[in-house]
């Protein structure tokens, strides 16, 4: 199908710089914390083809204009089209988010990624199964899906469930927000740089790649580790509670988990306890349900496999199909009316049942819809990507 979305170079969504051997990319829409647009997406994934190819390009740098690195997709935008009736071009939309997601996190390059700021849902996604993730003490991170009916897809079902124990599980149901430090404890970023130091080390990386040459990531890491710090983690921070988090959320079902939850309420007054029971009550009984069983079957898959079944689960919420409608509301209470006040069917987690969640990772049958078809990377033979 002819692509229907068409890159518009004057609204400089994205701005490159090219610098001898290093290309510099810098998401630009400040204002609404760098959310990705189709346009955004659509051009990334073609300037990212083209500098792969590129043999002058040694290393692509990405970061993020203002506060925020990148705080998700464009909901708003998305939800629109749906509206409208438009689920091609969502289809569309999700189905390039994906390719630039997987591109990105298997580039034969070097990337960097700068990340100072919000990273949220799509931001997440482009960045956080590639090798430099840098942080810094203004990140935050969250994967909030599951409250506005959606689950935590680009890629967040092999990421996460690759975190220590049962974190993933936590995060992903949750959408509890986690720092800097954070991330690099559990491992979702590689480095940690204070913020007034990110510009002294990407020159310094720049630098290093022009004058040498034959400079590899090894090189690259050596550049970094001259710029980082190894943060302390607060005293309330919930890796800290790790060992309480995995009680609970390594549980087989979304009931058992609130009910190990409740039940350790009532021995810790803990923070973190309160608010991922005010989290699951508040969010889609069905996409929390099929948040779960997805991070759960992304343990055992490849990072390509997690794409495809989260192409699968998202083509079917906006198809609305089992009679889902959650994505509609959920987007409609958050980011229309904004009163927060959902209808989700069904209302209650026993409502559920396993057989409909099931059906969710399976491919639309629709000839006009299809599947996620993403581009085989030579290199990557015996990879589990």
């Amino acid at each position: 199908m002819a692509s229907r979305i068409k890159s518009d170079p004057d609204l400089n969504q994205v701005l490159f710089e090219a610098t001898p051997c290093v290309q510099k990319v810098t998401l630009n829409r400040p204002t609404q914390l760098n959310c990705l647009t189709f346009e955004m997406i659509d051009q990334l994934l073609r300037t990212f083809e083209e500098y792969e190819q590129d043999p002058q390009v040694r290393a692509v740098i990405v970061k993020g204009k203002g506060k925020a690195f990148c705080a998700g997709g464009d909901v708003v935008r998305v939800i629109q089209f749906m509206l409208q009736g438009d689920l091609f071009c969502v289809m569309e939309f999700y189905r390039k988010q994906l390719t630039l997601d997987y591109l990105v996190a298997t580039y034969k390059k070097t990337v960097v990624f700068l990340i100072n700021g919000a990273v949220m849902g799509g931001g997440a996604g482009l960045s956080m199964n590639a090798k430099f993730r840098i942080v810094t003490e203004n990140t935050v991170f969250a994967m909030p899906e599951a409250s506005f009916g959606h689950h935590p897809d680009v890629g967040a079902s092999y990421f996460l469930s690759r975190l220590p124990g049962h974190f993933g599980e936590y995060l992903g149901l949750t959408g509890a927000k986690i720092n800097g430090s954070e991330m690099l404890a559990c491992g979702l970023a590689t480095h940690f740089v204070y913020s007034k130091d990110m510009k002294s080390m990407e020159d310094a990386l720049c630098e290093e790649l022009l004058l040498n040459t034959s400079s590899k990531s090894d090189d690259v890491s050596r550049i970094i580790k001259e710029f980082v710090h190894n943060p302390v983690l607060k005293e309330g921070s919930s890796l800290k509670r790790l060992d309480a988090i995995n009680r609970c959320f390594g549980k087989d079902t979304v009931e058992e988990i609130l009910f190990a939850l409740e039940k350790e309420a009532t021995t810790m007054d803990d923070k973190w306890i309160t608010n991922a029971i005010k989290s699951i009550k508040f969010a889609s009984p069905t996409s929390l349900k099929i948040s779960l069983r997805s991070i759960r079957e992304g343990r055992k898959q490849t990072l390509r496999q997690c794409l495809n079944r989260e192409f699968n689960i998202s083509s079917h919420i906006v198809l609305r199909s089992f009679n889902y409608n959650g994505f509609y509301e959920g987007g409609k209470a958050i980011f229309f009316t904004k009163d927060k006040k959902f209808k989700w069917e069904p209302s209650k987690l026993e409502q559920v049942h396993d057989a409909i969640v099931m059906q969710f990772s399976e491919v639309v049958h629709d000839d006009r819809w299809g599947y996620l078809e993403l581009p085989e990377r030579a290199h990557l033979k015996g990879s589990k990507l």
